[in-house]
């Protein structure tokens, strides 16, 4: 190969050395919970009810185990531990002193008739210190249930947001196929109204749970002290009470899942309209896309009363069973008082007793709805948590002792499932500062192509390598640092347009540096004529600016970062013909000494390539020059006919 000119990437014939041995994935320890990834959008669809990772409705047989969720979100909470602990010593302590005032108010009673009976009258100083005390305790005990509360509500904001950093940081880490698998609006319900909600139930269920736990066990204290006998009375309805409990709940919590599953129908088909709002509309779409989020709406609604009505059935039967406990405590209570074995005072605090023994099994089944959408929800974010993540980086990462821009695809293989390959055998060498053009019909695996070279999806066969490192031993972050990349679909946020220009550099960048990148893309016009020029706040989309403005301002983030490798991917599809001969000549300044990778259809932009690929297939079906490939009179020249007939036909 001629030494005078850099040689143009050509499909290796040559012995290629021994392929570099793969790093294994991460081992994932077994779990029921494991959710499996979800195949990429080239591969077929997902399939409803296949899956956590597939959108729809979550497996029922999974969302059934109340229990297991239920430790797996108490786990949560272990980090604040210390705290949890401080909120269970205060919450005994205030039902300690609670559970004092129906036997204070009790010997109060018995000293207002005793002494009525008696020679010397009612001890109305005794009767006031007992009140006093009652009085004393009833204010400690709400001060203690205040601090309990605080304590509570720190913990359980600390557990949602340690949630929500969790769901974005597996976001960041699962692969390009799980989201591309998946519609928005169900992975953004995952990560925020079902952790909301887990949130929300945590919030309003430990407190109560907590103090009920510790009321049942201060009362039944109590009730022991006072009377056995009815005591084991009382006791004897909770089986009861639980059963019933527990009968209305396993047939509620389907309904909750299905209600949970139905919300995330709803969020994704929302997102959908108003993201493709255009298309909707000028598709004529309008009427069926209302017709679609009322169907949605009618089946939430429907899955959302059978969970509330169903779990509704809780609190009426266990207060059924509580009533019937008082009315036969006061049968047995008045017995006892006529054979002299109780006071009267004594049956008051018991009677006062058996109510505050019945109050937490009702709040534990008026939260049993509450208790369950919750557990729905999380069962929903663990199966997000749960998800496949892309391979993780090695430990210890190799990195180019010096970058060129050198690249190399030795023998790549690619598919999203087995048995249909993508990318087949491929073999391509890419010297520093030269520029390949990748050409060919869609799905042909051009853009595949780039995303291997990202690690947006990883080789099934063969290795990549960038100036002599496998990008497998690579560090993300450090393999895409160097690689700057352009789409067809621009990607602008909220912001103002100097800041989006800035967006691909760490740190502070000068007014200076972001002016001068927008000039090279000839983007500053434009950009001045704005109200606040660079100081111009857009919106997610880039409302206010048109396709080719957006697609300016992503040129310019590119030429700010520098990179060593160059991605565009049909950069120029969305500007008019006079701005695309601007970018043209920006994009040629740009990939001066860098190495270039140009996915185009259209192919007047790519005449000046040092190499054009010819994909078909997942293979390369020819390579040369613009001359060379129209000379040979193969796909190119026939892709290239096709092309400047259609432009004399317009």
């Amino acid at each position: 190969m001629s030494t005078a000119t850099p040689p143009r990437p050509t499909t290796s014939t040559a012995p290629t050395p021994p392929t570099a041995p793969t790093p294994p994935t991460q081992p994932t320890a077994p779990t029921k919970a494991a959710a499996p990834t979800a195949p990429a959008r080239r591969g077929p669809a997902p399939q409803p009810g296949g899956g956590p990772g597939a959108p729809g409705t979550p497996s029922l047989e999974r969302s059934l185990h109340f229990r297991a969720s239920a430790a797996r979100l108490l786990r949560t909470l272990a980090p604040d531990r210390a705290r949890l602990a401080a909120a269970l010593a205060t919450g005994a302590a205030a039902v300690g002193l609670s559970v004092l005032v129906p036997l204070l108010l009790g010997r109060a009673t018995d000293l207002v008739l005793t002494g009525a009976a008696g020679p010397h009258g009612v001890d109305f100083t005794a009767v006031a210190r007992q009140l006093a005390l009652a009085g004393t305790a009833v204010a400690a005990a709400s001060l203690l249930t205040w601090v309990q509360q605080r304590l509570v509500t720190d913990v359980v904001q600390r557990a949602g947001h340690r949630l929500r950093e969790s769901a974005q940081h597996k976001l960041a880490r699962l692969p390009l196929g799980y989201l591309d698998g998946q519609p928005r609006g169900e992975v953004l319900s995952r990560a925020t109204n079902d952790v909301d909600n887990v949130t929300q139930t945590l919030q309003q269920a430990l407190s109560q749970m907590m103090r009920a736990v510790l009321t049942l066990l201060g009362v039944l204290a109590m009730m022991l002290w006072i009377s056995p006998v009815l005591a084991l009375v009382a006791l004897g309805t909770v089986p009861v009470s639980l059963g019933l409990a527990a009968l209305v709940a396993r047939r509620a919590q389907p309904q909750f899942v299905q209600q949970w599953a139905v919300t995330g129908k709803l969020g994704g088909h929302t997102e959908e309209t108003i993201t493709g709002h255009t298309e909707v509309v000028a598709f004529g779409r309008r009427e069926e896309a209302v017709r679609r989020f009322d169907e949605l709406g009618e089946e939430l609604y429907r899955a959302g009363l059978r969970a509330q009505v169903v779990s509704g059935l809780v609190q009426p039967a266990v207060t059924l069973v509580g009533n019937l406990t008082y009315v036969l405590i006061a049968v047995l209570g008045g017995l006892k008082v006529a054979s002299g074995t109780l006071t009267v005072g004594d049956v008051q605090a018991f009677v006062q007793y058996s109510y505050e023994f019945n109050g937490p099994v009702n709040q534990v089944a008026a939260m049993a709805g509450l208790l369950q959408s919750g557990i729905a929800s999380a069962e929903r974010v663990f199966d997000l948590l749960d998800a496949e993540e892309e391979r993780p980086d090695p430990a210890d990462p190799e990195k180019p002792a010096e970058r060129r821009g050198r690249v190399v695809f030795d023998r790549v293989s690619f598919r999203y499932e087995p048995g249909r390959p993508l990318v087949e055998d491929l073999s391509l060498t890419v010297e520093p500062g030269r520029t390949v053009a990748l050409v060919g019909s869609t799905g042909a695996g051009k853009t595949t192509l780039v995303n291997l070279l990202l690690r947006f999806h990883e080789p099934t066969g063969g290795r990549i390598l960038l100036d002599g490192v496998d990008t497998a031993r690579m560090d993300r972050q450090e393999l895409r640092s160097g690689i700057g990349m352009v789409l067809q679909d621009t990607w602008l946020f909220g912001g103002t347009i100097a800041d989006n220009i800035a967006y691909g550099v760490p740190g502070e960048v000068s007014r200076e540096r972001i002016t001068a990148a927008a000039e090279a893309v000839h983007a500053d016009r434009f950009i001045r004529t704005l109200p606040d020029g660079y100081d111009t706040v857009l919106d997610e989309d880039g409302g206010g600016l048109s396709a080719g403005e957006r697609q300016l301002v992503t040129l310019a983030r590119a030429f700010l970062s520098e990179p060593v490798v160059l991605v565009l991917d049909e950069a120029t599809s969305s500007v008019d013909t006079r701005t695309e001969l601007h970018v043209q000549r920006a994009m040629s300044a740009l990939r001066a000494g860098r190495t270039s990778f140009v996915v185009a259809h259209r192919l007047s932009t790519i005449r000046d390539a040092d190499t054009i690929v010819v994909m078909d297939g997942g293979s390369i079906a020819e390579q040369g020059t613009h001359e060379e490939l129209l000379a040979a009179g193969g796909a190119y020249a026939r892709l290239h006919a096709a092309q400047f007939a259609r432009t004399v036909e317009e």
